[in-house]
Protein backbone atom coordinates (compact mmCIF):
# COMPACT_ATOMS: atom_id res chain seq x y z
CA UNK A 1 0.00 0.00 0.00
CA UNK A 2 1.26 3.63 -0.61
CA UNK A 3 0.43 6.35 1.67
CA UNK A 4 0.00 10.00 0.93
CA UNK A 5 -0.17 12.77 2.91
CA UNK A 6 -3.17 14.42 3.12
CA UNK A 7 -3.05 18.20 2.05
CA UNK A 8 -4.00 21.93 3.23
CA UNK A 9 -4.86 24.17 -0.15
CA UNK A 10 -1.32 25.70 0.05
CA UNK A 11 0.29 21.76 -0.47
CA UNK A 12 1.59 21.39 3.23
CA UNK A 13 0.93 18.07 4.97
CA UNK A 14 -2.30 18.42 7.37
CA UNK A 15 -0.69 15.26 9.34
CA UNK A 16 -3.45 12.77 8.57
CA UNK A 17 -2.28 10.36 5.81
CA UNK A 18 -4.78 8.06 3.67
CA UNK A 19 -4.06 5.20 1.56
CA UNK A 20 -3.44 6.26 -2.57
CA UNK A 21 -6.56 4.16 -3.80
CA UNK A 22 -8.53 5.84 -1.10
CA UNK A 23 -7.44 9.23 -2.22
CA UNK A 24 -8.56 8.47 -5.41
CA UNK A 25 -11.81 7.22 -4.36
CA UNK A 26 -13.09 9.84 -2.47
CA UNK A 27 -10.93 12.84 -4.19
CA UNK A 28 -8.74 13.82 -0.94
CA UNK A 29 -6.49 16.45 -1.62
CA UNK A 30 -2.72 15.38 -1.53
CA UNK A 31 0.54 15.65 -3.51
CA UNK A 32 1.99 15.23 -6.52
CA UNK A 33 5.73 16.53 -8.35
CA UNK A 34 5.60 16.60 -12.15
CA UNK A 35 9.08 17.19 -14.15
CA UNK A 36 9.07 17.56 -18.15
CA UNK A 37 12.34 17.14 -19.43
CA UNK A 38 13.66 19.27 -22.40
CA UNK A 39 16.79 19.05 -24.76
CA UNK A 40 17.43 21.39 -27.79
CA UNK A 41 18.30 20.28 -31.52
CA UNK A 42 19.92 22.82 -33.30
CA UNK A 43 17.32 25.69 -32.36
CA UNK A 44 14.81 23.77 -32.10
CA UNK A 45 13.10 22.89 -28.03
CA UNK A 46 12.36 19.01 -27.41
CA UNK A 47 10.35 17.76 -24.74
CA UNK A 48 10.19 14.42 -23.63
CA UNK A 49 6.50 12.44 -23.34
CA UNK A 50 6.10 9.29 -21.91
CA UNK A 51 2.98 7.26 -23.34
CA UNK A 52 1.04 5.57 -20.06
CA UNK A 53 0.60 1.82 -20.33
CA UNK A 54 -2.49 0.63 -20.48
CA UNK A 55 -3.02 -0.86 -17.39
CA UNK A 56 -2.78 2.48 -15.49
CA UNK A 57 -5.37 3.14 -12.95
CA UNK A 58 -5.98 6.54 -14.86
CA UNK A 59 -5.25 7.82 -18.45
CA UNK A 60 -4.19 4.50 -20.34
CA UNK A 61 -2.66 4.79 -23.21
CA UNK A 62 -2.38 8.42 -23.42
CA UNK A 63 0.64 10.91 -23.44
CA UNK A 64 1.85 12.26 -20.41
CA UNK A 65 4.63 14.49 -18.81
CA UNK A 66 7.95 13.23 -18.80
CA UNK A 67 7.82 12.02 -15.26
CA UNK A 68 5.00 12.65 -12.76
CA UNK A 69 4.02 11.01 -9.52
CA UNK A 70 2.58 11.22 -6.06
CA UNK A 71 4.22 12.04 -2.80
CA UNK A 72 4.77 9.36 -0.24
CA UNK A 73 3.64 10.16 3.48
CA UNK A 74 6.38 11.53 5.29
CA UNK A 75 8.28 13.36 1.61
CA UNK A 76 7.81 16.53 -0.07
CA UNK A 77 8.26 17.97 -3.91
CA UNK A 78 11.95 18.16 -4.43
CA UNK A 79 13.00 14.87 -3.46
CA UNK A 80 9.96 13.30 -5.40
CA UNK A 81 10.61 14.52 -8.34
CA UNK A 82 13.98 12.81 -8.34
CA UNK A 83 12.74 9.92 -6.76
CA UNK A 84 10.27 9.80 -10.01
CA UNK A 85 13.12 10.34 -12.88
CA UNK A 86 14.94 7.82 -11.45
CA UNK A 87 12.56 5.49 -10.99
CA UNK A 88 10.59 6.32 -14.12
CA UNK A 89 12.97 6.99 -16.39
CA UNK A 90 16.74 6.07 -14.70
CA UNK A 91 17.36 9.77 -14.99
CA UNK A 92 19.78 10.51 -12.17
CA UNK A 93 19.73 14.45 -11.33
CA UNK A 94 20.35 17.12 -8.61
CA UNK A 95 18.01 19.29 -6.79
CA UNK A 96 19.97 22.24 -8.41
CA UNK A 97 19.33 20.77 -11.79
CA UNK A 98 15.36 21.05 -11.18
CA UNK A 99 13.91 24.54 -12.78
CA UNK A 100 11.15 25.33 -10.54
CA UNK A 101 7.80 26.14 -12.88
CA UNK A 102 5.15 26.89 -10.42
CA UNK A 103 2.52 24.70 -8.74
CA UNK A 104 -1.06 24.22 -9.99
CA UNK A 105 -4.36 22.72 -8.56
CA UNK A 106 -5.81 20.01 -10.34
CA UNK A 107 -9.31 18.48 -9.49
CA UNK A 108 -10.95 16.10 -12.19
CA UNK A 109 -13.38 13.39 -12.19
CA UNK A 110 -14.01 10.62 -14.62
CA UNK A 111 -14.13 6.96 -15.00
CA UNK A 112 -11.34 4.07 -15.94
CA UNK A 113 -11.69 0.28 -16.48
CA UNK A 114 -15.31 1.05 -15.18
CA UNK A 115 -14.59 2.62 -11.86
CA UNK A 116 -14.67 6.25 -10.93
CA UNK A 117 -11.31 8.15 -10.69
CA UNK A 118 -11.23 11.56 -8.57
CA UNK A 119 -8.44 13.22 -8.14
CA UNK A 120 -7.60 16.36 -6.96
CA UNK A 121 -4.10 17.23 -6.45
CA UNK A 122 -1.65 20.14 -5.63
CA UNK A 123 1.59 19.81 -8.32
CA UNK A 124 4.88 21.51 -8.22
CA UNK A 125 6.01 21.65 -11.71
CA UNK A 126 9.63 21.05 -12.52
CA UNK A 127 11.48 21.07 -15.79
CA UNK A 128 15.08 19.57 -16.55
CA UNK A 129 17.09 19.70 -19.37
CA UNK A 130 19.37 16.77 -20.28
CA UNK A 131 20.54 16.03 -23.45
CA UNK A 132 19.65 12.32 -24.11
CA UNK A 133 18.18 10.13 -26.54
CA UNK A 134 15.41 7.80 -26.39
CA UNK A 135 16.58 4.36 -26.90
CA UNK A 136 19.42 5.37 -23.77
CA UNK A 137 16.17 5.86 -21.30
CA UNK A 138 15.58 2.48 -19.58
CA UNK A 139 12.11 3.30 -18.36
CA UNK A 140 9.65 2.17 -16.07
CA UNK A 141 8.53 -0.76 -18.45
CA UNK A 142 5.39 -1.54 -15.98
CA UNK A 143 4.16 1.84 -16.40
CA UNK A 144 5.32 3.01 -19.46
CA UNK A 145 4.91 1.58 -22.67
CA UNK A 146 6.98 4.32 -24.84
CA UNK A 147 9.24 7.45 -24.58
CA UNK A 148 9.78 9.90 -27.19
CA UNK A 149 10.79 13.23 -28.24
CA UNK A 150 8.72 15.93 -29.77
CA UNK A 151 9.32 19.26 -30.83
CA UNK A 152 7.80 21.53 -28.20
CA UNK A 153 5.96 23.85 -31.13
CA UNK A 154 4.23 20.62 -32.28
CA UNK A 155 3.64 19.00 -28.84
CA UNK A 156 1.80 22.10 -28.26
CA UNK A 157 -0.05 22.34 -31.33
CA UNK A 158 -1.06 18.30 -30.94
CA UNK A 159 -1.83 18.97 -27.21
CA UNK A 160 -3.87 22.15 -27.63
CA UNK A 161 -6.20 20.54 -30.50
CA UNK A 162 -6.49 17.37 -29.11
CA UNK A 163 -4.30 15.50 -32.02
CA UNK A 164 -2.72 12.56 -29.39
CA UNK A 165 -4.31 11.02 -26.65
CA UNK A 166 -3.04 13.08 -24.20
CA UNK A 167 -3.72 13.79 -20.32
CA UNK A 168 -1.84 17.15 -20.21
CA UNK A 169 -2.90 20.43 -18.78
CA UNK A 170 -2.24 23.89 -20.99
CA UNK A 171 -1.39 25.66 -17.99
CA UNK A 172 2.08 23.16 -17.51
CA UNK A 173 2.76 24.32 -21.05
CA UNK A 174 2.45 28.03 -20.12
CA UNK A 175 4.29 27.17 -16.75
CA UNK A 176 7.27 26.07 -19.15
CA UNK A 177 7.44 28.52 -21.68
CA UNK A 178 7.50 30.79 -18.78
CA UNK A 179 9.93 29.70 -16.65
CA UNK A 180 11.88 27.34 -18.29
CA UNK A 181 12.05 27.46 -22.57
CA UNK A 182 13.76 31.06 -23.56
Amino acid sequence: MEFLDVSDENGNPTGETVERTVAHEKGILHRTSHVWVLRRRGKAVQVLLQKRCETKDSHPGCFDISSAGHIPAGSDFVSSALRELKEELGICAQENELIFCGRRRLFYEKEFHGRTFCDNQISNVYALWRDIEAEDISFQKSEIALVCWMEFNEFERKVLNNEIPHCIVAEEIEMLKQNAIT
